[in-house]
């Protein structure tokens, strides 16, 4: 098995060099086209739908907190858990090590250019997620199958796009199944035995055994679909942040008199670029890139798991959706980043590039053991991710391959967990997140394309909502 996987892994490099050409294209500016593309996505949403981000963000809080919850609205779960399920796939690795490698790389100011980027993001989501509630298909059973594989499909038929859109979904379907293979799932359980091993060699002697249990705890929740999904990442998603943000903000608050020097740090260097971080424009990249790969805002992921949300409101869920990139980016990264700067790790030659280490060493030098505990909330940023990722995956094939073959899918994605633990496939996992960077073309060229949909039923409930008229339940 160990040589087929070998052969697999070295067939792909090729592969994985020429669609890295394409989607990392780079203008002769250091500008990735899929991050131009996903940029550009969130500015013109933003401007096209009047800055629903910041206007309906309280709102958003309220739908949250269940205020606007029916029972009886169609749909799988609620509006909170919606939002963990889709946080729970964002929400991992590019929080601690991605931000690390951007403030080691671009310096200080590279976080401004990450929370601009996670703010136009938002517009992006809200696009993506009433999109999926607008298309979703709401099966006899009650089980919901939605996301942009079926509102490229409906969506664009509607306009006179009938082949057209066919073409985007089935493309974001395969792609979908690629990265949550891949990204979604063989980096997570490969970066969770590293961290354990970090700790503990024997995670890294034993890693079959870990493997089979990392295997067996993921099909233990999958097979249960969406409404298992969201009943274990509504638990895990807010434990592992809080433990996380709780841990940033004792180091913060312990350093309280030095933030005021670091956020003015922060600051001139994202406007005046330190020639060692390549200047401003080199800078502003590194953040671009960083925010877009963390948060996933327009690649179309998270609309699947917001279009299981109870409700008859699609405008209503986009809005709810917004809420992710504000807390994977502007909260999250950002306090990763405060911990980071003030502890001096970010300074370290011996880390730069190394995001994770990066992390781990500034937590451990604030406080004494604290690295044990990052390694654990790691651990559960990966799990969570992985059967998030595995709802995604498995929407795809079953819109390719239909609902009847949905073990096939469930045993495949079970058994690339062990895999992703016990082998070292770079070629198979740089393919397979390339491959999730991808579902931003699909996803943003159709999502543009039915925006005037969207913008009609943004206005259309803003205005209910501004007469007062809206039902209440809490």
């Amino acid at each position: 098995m160990e040589n087929i996987l070998t052969t697999l892994d070295g067939i792909l490099g090729t592969t994985v060099s020429w669609l890295a050409s394409v989607i990392l294209f780079d203008f002769g500016m250091d500008v990735p086209l899929v991050v131009a593309v996903l940029l550009l996505g969130g500015i013109y949403y933003s401007f096209y739908f009047g800055w629903y981000s910041i206007r309906a963000f309280g709102h958003a809080i309220d739908v949250v907190r269940g205020i606007y919850d029916d029972p009886g609205d169609p749909g799988e779960i609620s509006h909170f858990k919606a939002l963990t399920s889709a946080l729970s796939a964002t929400i991992g690795l590019g929080n601690v090590a991605g931000v690390a490698v951007a403030i080691g790389t671009g310096g200080p100011g590279a976080l401004v250019w990450m929370i601009i980027t996670a703010i136009f993001g938002m517009s992006s989501k809200l696009a993506s997620c009433t999109l999926a509630i607008m298309y979703r298909e709401i099966q006899p059973d009650g089980r919901v199958t939605g996301g942009p594989m079926y509102y490229l499909e409906k969506g664009l038929a509607l306009k006179g796009y009938v082949k057209f859109g066919r073409i985007l979904a089935i493309l974001f379907a395969i792609l979908c199944i690629g990265g949550s293979l891949g990204g979604g799932n063989m980096f997570q359980s490969n970066q969770t035995l590293e961290a354990l091993g970090s700790v503990n060699p024997f995670f890294s002697e034993y890693n079959w055994v870990f493997g089979i249990l990392l295997a067996c705890l993921v099909g233990a929740v999958i097979i249960g679909g969406i409404r298992r999904i969201a009943e274990v990442t509504s638990r895990v998603v807010p434990t592992m942040c809080l433990a996380y943000v709780v841990s940033a903000l004792y180091i913060i608050i312990t350093n309280i008199d030095r933030v005021p020097d670091i956020i003015r740090l922060i600051f001139s260097q994202a406007l005046n670029g330190d020639a060692v971080y390549g200047g401003v424009l080199g800078i502003m990249i590194i953040g671009i890139t960083r925010a877009a790969f963390s948060n996933e805002a327009g690649i179309g992921s998270a609309a699947i798991a917001h279009s299981a949300a109870k409700t008859e409101e699609a405008a209503r869920e986009g809005i709810v959706s917004m809420i992710g990139p504000f807390i994977d980016t502007v909260i999250i990264c950002s306090m990763t980043a405060l911990v980071v700067l003030l502890t001096g790790a970010y300074s370290d030659p011996a880390l730069v590039g190394k995001g994770t280490a990066m992390t781990a060493s500034a937590f451990g030098s604030a406080i004494p053991g604290a690295q044990f505990v990052l390694a654990i909330v790691v651990c559960l940023f990966a799990y969570s991710t992985m059967i998030s990722w595995e709802y995604y995956g498995e929407r795809a094939w079953e819109y390719l391959f239909g609902n009847e073959y949905l073990i096939i899918f469930r045993l495949i994605f079970v058994a690339f967990v062990f895999l992703g633990s016990v082998t070292k496939l770079s070629n198979v996992i740089d393919f397979s997140d390339l491959m999730i960077l991808s579902m931003a073309f699909p996803n943003i060229v159709g999502g543009i394309l039915l925006s005037p949909q969207i913008k009609k039923c943004l206005d259309a409930y803003w205005q209910l909502y501004k007469s007062g008229q809206m039902k209440r339940y809490r």
